[in-house]
């Protein structure tokens, strides 16, 4: 019998489910970063500059940047990290991680790349000493088996961090649906071509895990202290833990 999961709304066949997501990414690559300014009004910045922060990467580190997209968060690891450091940037999806693969050596960074799987990483146990992903754990089908590995290759100290979309709090919940239904498929359609994926994003920010729920799957995954830091009123939300 075949497994079911959600896609957005739809109930999909967990294997359709990757093929759906890599479809909407292959649609949106190439107008990743301009729709992102254009949604969040230039906000998701903000956000990744608290995620480095609150990452505080240092000399030397290993990292490992999960469903890294087009490499904002690497980029500013690798400049951290610098000469005596490793930072690894993945994705699942190809269209995605070229665009990143790209942005990176733009900047001068030559910095390993891979196409892989978070719910299979193909690292060695407690390798890297930070592991991020930022606007990726949703569209994952088993996100308690990612959150799993990805403290498996974290060693020990090391910290994870899980920066996501999240649950606004209660006074915008009505306006933000407003937007999220009307405005941004629109603006998906004017920009990128494409008003299914961005409906799609708006569903699959509703079928998350709240932040309290997420937290909960992170200290079930074996990570500790974890904590959460809402973001703009909870649109998005900042999740850290660290291996012991």
């Amino acid at each position: 019998m075949t497994n079911t999961t959600h896609f957005g709304y739809k109930t999909v066949a967990e294997d359709q489910k990757v093929q759906e997501v890599a479809k909407v990414f292959h649609s949106v690559a190439s107008k990743y970063d301009v729709m992102n300014d254009l949604m969040s009004a230039g906000l998701h910045r903000a956000w990744k500059m608290f995620t480095i922060a609150q990452a505080g990467v240092r000399p030397g580190f290993k990292v490992l940047d999960i469903a890294g997209g087009t490499g904002d968060l690497a980029k500013a690891f690798a400049k951290q990290a610098g000469r005596t450091g490793e930072v690894w940037l993945t994705d699942i999806n190809e269209s995605m991680l070229r665009v990143g693969r790209d942005r990176l050596l733009n900047n001068g960074l030559v910095t390993p790349t891979l196409l892989c799987d978070a719910e299979k990483l193909p690292f060695p146990d407690n390798y890297f000493d930070r592991v991020s992903v930022a606007f990726g754990l949703r569209n994952m089908t088993h996100k308690d088996q990612a959150l799993a590995e990805m403290r498996r290759v974290l060693k020990p100290g090391g910290k994870l961090l899980v920066l996501e979309f999240s649950k606004v709090i209660a006074p915008l919940q009505k306006p933000y649906d407003l937007y999220s239904f009307s405005v941004l498929p629109w603006l998906g359609q004017k920009i990128a071509g494409d008003a299914e994926s961005y409906r799609y994003l708006a569903e699959s920010i509703r079928m998350h895990p709240d932040q309290d729920t997420l937290k909960t799957m992170m200290i079930d995954a074996g990570l500790e202290r974890v904590q959460y830091y809402n973001l703009t009123a909870g649109v998005a939300a900042l999740h850290t833990g660290i291996k012991m």
